[in-house]
């Protein structure tokens, strides 16, 4: 049937599909790098404690008919594997339905690691991963055209991220309206970026111009997905123009890339390019590409009611495959930025004139003169899970205390996690405490005179000096 297809769009079906493949590939390897202290059988939160108390139905995943440290790494690796081959265009080697089943591991995998993830996996870019992932199985290859169905389902999703975080902000913090929320932003967001300190620098009427700007592009623009090119592809320009705005600004994982990956399947780009000539699709093809979309846009009904609503909630997942979630960011922006500061002391009675030495993260802030580093798309899950836990000690409840006694134990895996440890291999501390600072950029002139991006007062103790039980120091 011609309406099932659409020739046009088969250079950004292209780029569409190597771009997430290279997500996946980030994922993965975050994943096999960092799961042995997150996850794993000594980590914090262990996926065998996990899985014996949650049943398979409402967390499906490998996982659940088997774990250990060695299968879990074994699902990451392999993970990585097929999309390195994916972004190789392996899939285009294959017939119609080998593409699609090649498509079905990387996400079947990483959703066997979402659904064990519990809060190291809690963020809203693991579900629109999966989301996105999802549809990529039924996009084809270069056998048949993109289907037309599949194609609106990924506006359908670019839809709902981008108007949802719009929404949630209106709805949310009073700032957003006053087109102020871009004076605290920059300096409060969970990771700051080489370029963000220069960012919160820009003059106020600036902020305000990108606050307003922010709304158009998220409230507005997104209609224009569903008009006809080049209305649609100037909408999805346009909004990819924004994410790279806040790629250079922060630190946001792959959230912002996966968005711009998304949008270019919305882009027309047959004014560049002739477009391919494809052979019919097959009536089995057909079938099965009309019975997701029925299924997805039924799905559908609570993210569509969870928008409408005045108690919006932001990145919910609704079904246990992560198929249709509800999206959105800060809905509130903090005016200050605490961050938490771990330090041992070597000492055996620990006093406030101690050698009190601190941990370095990778990314969170800590030394004052440290000028942050670029990640994303990479997902430093430690370091965002500290930002939360400096907003408030109950997002901290289930992982700090055994993060402490890691550290006290000098545990190898939790200190890769780390950037630098004051202590040598095998020759742990005594004590951990944790202190919590208020943290500021400096202006242009402290930075001159003492060459520190940050200044930061002390507020209160957040873990009072903790050692090993003696049960722990005999194990």
């Amino acid at each position: 049937m011609e309406w099932f297809t659409a020739d046009a769009y088969g250079l950004s079906r292209s780029i569409f599909q190597r771009g997430l493949a290279a997500l996946y590939l980030v994922a993965f390897l975050g994943a096999a790098l960092q799961f042995r202290a997150l996850l794993g059988e000594r980590g914090m939160l262990p996926v065998p404690r996990y899985v014996a108390r949650v049943p398979f139905w409402r967390a499906p995943s490998l996982f659940q008919l088997h774990y250990s440290d060695r299968f879990f790494a074994l699902c990451a690796w392999a993970g990585c594997a097929v999309a390195v081959a994916l972004l190789a265009g392996a899939d285009h080697l294959l017939p119609l339905w080998g593409a699609m089943a090649l498509w079905l591991i990387p996400w079947a995998l990483y959703l066997s690691i979402v659904n064990v993830g519990q809060t190291w996996y809690g963020f809203g870019w693991e579900s629109l991963l999966l989301e996105v992932g999802f549809l990529a199985v039924f996009l084809g290859n270069d056998r048949v055209a993109p289907p037309v169905l599949v194609l609106f389902l990924l506006r359908w999703v670019f839809f709902r991220v981008e108007f949802g975080a719009g929404l949630i902000k209106m709805r949310g913090d009073a700032c957003w309206r006053e087109l102020t929320c871009l004076y605290f932003h920059h300096e409060t967001q969970p990771m700051p970026g080489p370029l963000s300190w220069f960012f919160h620098h820009l003059p106020k009427p600036v902020h305000r111009v990108e606050v307003a700007a922010n709304h158009v592009t998220q409230l507005v623009v997104p209609f224009l997905l569903f008009t006809p090119p080049p209305v649609a592809t100037a909408a999805a320009g346009l909004m990819i123009v924004t994410q790279l705005w806040l790629v250079l600004s922060g630190n946001f994982s792959w959230l912002n890339w996966i968005t711009v990956v998304v949008a270019v399947a919305a882009l027309d780009l047959s004014p560049w390019h002739t477009p391919a000539r494809y052979a019919p699709a097959p009536l089995w093809y057909e079938v099965v590409v009309t019975a997701v979309t029925a299924l997805l846009l039924a799905l559908s009904y609570r993210p569509v009611r969870n928008l409408l609503s005045r108690r919006q909630v932001m990145n919910r997942s609704f079904d246990p495959l992560h198929l249709v979630n509800a999206y959105g960011a800060f809905g509130s922006v903090s005016r200050v930025r605490q961050e938490i500061v771990v330090e041992g002391t070597a000492d055996p009675v620990p006093r406030e004139d101690s050698a009190w030495l601190a941990y370095e993260f990778k990314g969170k802030p800590g030394d004052v003169r440290r000028w942050p580093r670029q990640f994303a798309p990479y997902h430093l899950r430690l370091d965002w899970m500290m930002w939360f836990a400096a907003l408030s000690p109950a997002y901290a409840r289930s992982w700090f205390g055994p993060l402490v006694e890691r550290l006290l134990d000098g545990d190898r895996d939790t200190l890769r996690l780390l950037r630098a440890s004051p202590f040598p291999p095998g020759a742990p501390p005594a004590y951990i405490r944790a202190r919590l600072y208020r943290y500021r950029y400096t202006t242009w002139r402290e930075l001159r005179e003492t060459g520190a991006c940050w200044e930061r007062t002390y507020v209160r103790e957040f873990l009072a000096p903790t050692r090993l039980a003696v049960s722990e120091q005999r194990r």
